[in-house]
């Protein structure tokens, strides 16, 4: 492995973990919900979700023949820096949001959603180009972990920023920090090399042959029984990510402060946990891992049914923190070791469509059993439970990638 292409794709986790940490997960959402749509029946957590989930569709729908045409015109690296300046450009502009912007606040989230969402298609496509599959597991986890540590110095910023209520200057710490730290993967992840196709050639060509790549991911046996599973069980992963901040605060009682502090605890808890299975992906599969993972997701959904207070749902929340970052870190190993060479851009554009049309899904259940049900988010959480359920099953279809390599 070239240790420079290493280390500067583990910067770029890094600078875009400050993004779901502050924005997705705890500053902005609150503000969303509570500050520019009010929340008292509701009808706040309902706009979020149907917010998140238009932006995967979005990413859902367009990421794979993105994928294809990056791959067969070399542009790989120029599409993921236009997609980066996308979502910078989106969060810059949180500054302009008031109170009651509902509009304007609504739209920006989804210009800056889908420029972060859009730019990992093209980020989690080197790893197979950087990373033997023996050690792609080692180095999805150390990114991983070095990602939940950019998450935290991220939270470590906004506290005294939120606290002082100055918002539009969390919105800039976390555009600057997104450009700052994402330059070494320009600088020197694998050039763009000339594909067998012009953009434009290779734009048209996309364009009218989604069929054509749809039919070439199911020609892989086991990487469409992946792709199956993946749809189930990371719609779980990615509500529970979406909505954590407002269960947080309205059953729990969590103030923003508070909040903050718990989702940098939890971030300490997933950079453990990315790093702490980092290995044992490689030596015992990637597969073994994901499934412990979501039994113990599966274990928590249930869990958080019954607890009442702010500390147990700390422990908890901890708990998943650890289980977060090692299944979104076995996971992305697993998929790169089903994807043929040349393919990898255009396979993880397939990988974005099953991780973000599935969060169509499970943020629209949350959202709507809270707002069907007077606001109880309990049920809610148990209402996505059986996500991890149907994931961990269909998992069980799936050979190792190790076992599929080996013929």
């Amino acid at each position: 492995m070239d240790k420079k292409q290493v280390g500067a794709w583990v910067m770029f986790d890094f600078a875009n973990s400050v993004y779901p940490a502050v924005i997705v997960s705890v500053v902005f959402q609150i503000f969303f919900i509570e500050g520019v749509v009010g929340n008292e029946a509701g009808e706040g957590d309902a706009l979020w979700g149907r917010a998140v989930s238009i932006s995967a569709l979005v990413v859902a729908l367009s990421a794979p023949v993105l994928g294809a045409i990056a791959d067969r015109a070399g542009v790989r690296k120029r599409f993921m820096g236009f997609y980066v300046a996308v979502c910078i450009l989106g969060v810059s502009l949180f500054t302009t949001i008031d109170p009651g912007d509902v509009a304007w606040a609504f739209a920006l989230f989804l210009v800056a959603n889908i420029g972060f969402e859009s730019c990992l298609v093209f980020y989690n496509a080197y790893l197979p180009d950087i990373a033997p599959p023996a050690k792609q597991g080692r180095v999805s986890g150390i990114g991983f972990g070095v990602g939940y540590a950019g998450s935290a110095l991220g939270l470590v910023l906004a506290i005294p920023l939120a606290q002082a209520e100055q918002l539009w200057a969390v919105w800039v710490m976390v555009a600057v920090a997104f450009f700052v730290f994402s330059l070494p993967s320009f600088f020197f992840l694998p050039r763009d090399v000339p594909g067998e196709m012009s953009v434009g050639r290779a734009a048209a060509w996309g364009v009218t042959s989604f069929r054509a790549l749809w039919n070439e991911v199911l020609s892989l046996k086991e990487m469409r029984r992946f792709l199956l599973a993946y749809f189930f069980y990371i719609d779980g992963v990615l509500t529970a990510i979406y909505m954590a901040s407002t269960l947080a605060s309205t059953t729990f009682g969590y103030e923003q402060t508070e909040l903050i502090m718990l989702f940098l605890a939890i971030q300490i808890a997933a950079l453990v946990g990315a790093f702490v299975m980092a290995k044992p992906t490689d030596t015992l599969g990637p597969k073994k891992v994901v499934t412990g993972v979501l039994g113990l997701w599966i274990t928590i959904a249930v869990v958080i049914f019954f607890i009442e207070t702010k500390e147990a749902f700390a422990v908890v929340g901890m708990l998943a923190g650890f289980g977060l970052g090692s299944i979104q870190a076995a996971s992305r190993a697993f998929m790169a070791g089903l994807i043929p060479d040349g393919r990898e851009s255009e396979m993880f554009g397939f990988y974005a469509l099953c991780g973000k049309s599935s969060s169509v899904i499970g943020p629209l259940i949350f959202g709507q059993v809270a707002l069907l049900t007077g606001g109880n988010q309990r049920l809610s959480v148990m209402s996505i439970s059986v996500l991890f359920v149907v994931g961990a099953l269909l998992l069980q279809r799936v050979q190792d990638p190790r076992v599929v390599a080996a013929g």
